[in-house]
């Protein structure tokens, strides 16, 4: 019955789940009920936003991408299934009743024990992890293994909250609030790393090539709105659409670019009374310090340079999954998406498109290798919960695709030490580049 009914309020969504949480917690909090519930449904309203473009995207661009994948001969035989396949799948796991509590006992210890200064609220998230415990326990057959996943994730991302957090307020002007989740976070020490590299080569480190420098020389062909319109006509050109479904195309796409921006403040002005009475509260019980909320990745596609990236990388990913030797996938489900694994990165290179591109390349790349190494666990998984039906196999970029969830389980499994030395390696020193780069970020 409790799973039950976990499970009825985990399938309202993000847009629903989160203003609740805030409601609740902002009663709980001492905010007055009036103004805990404005700022639940401002919250709502601004996540409900975001839905309706993304699914905009998903049915239009999405739709489009893959005719773009089609009419070059693609011949990838792993369909990509997106978070919109794998969410699915964490949830209706056996662990998923488990891992919200697990979630919320790991932030508070670490919260109680100063490791980290990340206070989750976005429950909703929370599939990230259940997604790595689920998938460990189709790898490896071991419900404890599974457990511990879900806890280790948990501790990795709070971690991670805390680096990307000066990036957050500084770049996106998100005060207070961080972005510990998914793709954008897990995938973002790429970019330090790349960033760190090329900031030491004479002559490229000078390479500064941005929307706002181009919005300099280019004038009114550079606003958000156009460059949406080009970029998504573009993609309909390629994809074979004519006249009559490539501009349409390009019309939603600057849309994109021109509401985001609007519907991220709603988010902001929804979050700010819980944020503040949360961080007097956290001040005044572990001692002064500074306390960042954790809120969806789908805040940083207010930046009209992180949807511009995107839109660059849907051709640029399947240009990858062609030429990427060994590579089985085709990328679909999350080329829709795919904005938010290299949201980070943008404020990383502080909306540098040359080093963005180079970084974002990367991360597609490691992204894309993973994934053909997890396609039969996720697949497996998909089967067990009951969501993947057919005989076919199925991969899941986001979050199948993460360094994360391949190097815990391979922990486990051992079948491809190789691969599993490189990846852990070259992250590892993402991740220590990552620490050195957000250390000069807060001086």
């Amino acid at each position: 019955m409790a799973r039950e009914m976990i499970r009825v309020i985990l399938n309202m969504g993000a847009s629903s789940l989160l203003p609740l949480t805030v409601i609740l917690l902002s009663i709980c909090l001492g905010i007055k009920v009036g103004k805990a519930v404005y700022s639940g449904l401002m919250i709502g309203a601004g996540f409900a936003g975001i839905g309706l473009i993304v699914d905009m995207m998903n049915r239009d661009l999405g739709t489009a991408a893959q005719a773009m994948s089609e009419r070059f001969g693609l011949t990838l035989n792993i369909v990509d299934v997106g978070w919109q396949g794998a969410a699915p799948m964490a949830w209706a796991s056996g662990i998923a009743a488990a891992a919200i509590p697990t979630a919320v006992i790991v932030n508070v210890f670490m919260l109680w024990c100063g490791l980290t200064k990340t206070v989750n609220i976005d429950i909703w998230n929370i599939w990230h992890m259940a997604f790595t415990g689920a998938l460990s326990i189709a790898a490896t057959g071991r419900l404890w293994a599974g457990f511990l996943g879900v806890a280790v994730h948990a501790a990795v991302v709070f971690k991670m909250g805390d680096l990307w957090a000066p990036w957050i307020g500084g770049y996106f002007e998100l005060t207070g609030l961080t972005v510990p989740h998914g793709t954008s976070a897990y995938m973002a020490p790429v970019a330090c790393l790349v960033d760190l590299i090329l900031e030491k080569i004479p002559g490229i480190n000078r390479i500064n090539f941005s929307i706002d420098t181009l919005q300099e020389r280019a004038g009114i062909l550079a606003e958000p709105a156009v460059v949406g319109g080009i970029m998504g006509g573009g993609v309909g050109l390629l994809a074979g659409y004519g006249p009559d479904r490539a501009f349409p195309l390009g019309v939603q796409m600057a849309a994109v670019m021109v509401l985001m921006p609007r519907i991220v403040k709603c988010i902001m002005e929804g979050l700010m009374p819980l944020s503040e009475s949360m961080k007097k509260i956290l001040s005044k019980r572990f001692g002064d310090g500074r306390f960042y909320i954790a809120v969806d990745p789908a805040v940083l596609l207010g930046d009209s340079q992180v949807v511009t990236a995107g839109l660059i990388f849907i051709p640029l990913t399947l240009l990858i999954a062609m030429l990427q030797p060994g590579n089985h996938v085709l990328p679909f489900g999350d080329l829709a998406t795919i904005s938010f694994f290299i949201a980070i990165a943008v404020a990383i290179h502080e909306g540098n498109l040359f080093r963005i591109l180079i970084s974002g390349s990367v991360i597609m790349y490691m992204t894309l290798w993973i994934s053909n190494q997890t396609y039969l666990w996720v697949t497996e998984l998909g089967k067990n919960s009951g969501t993947i039906t057919g005989g076919f196999p199925v991969a899941a970029m986001d979050q199948g695709g993460s360094p994360i969830s391949y190097l815990y389980i391979q922990i486990f499994e051992r079948k491809n030490m190789a691969g599993f030395l490189v990846v852990g390696g070259f992250y590892l020193a993402c991740v220590i580049a990552s620490v050195y780069a957000s250390r000069n970020q807060q001086a």
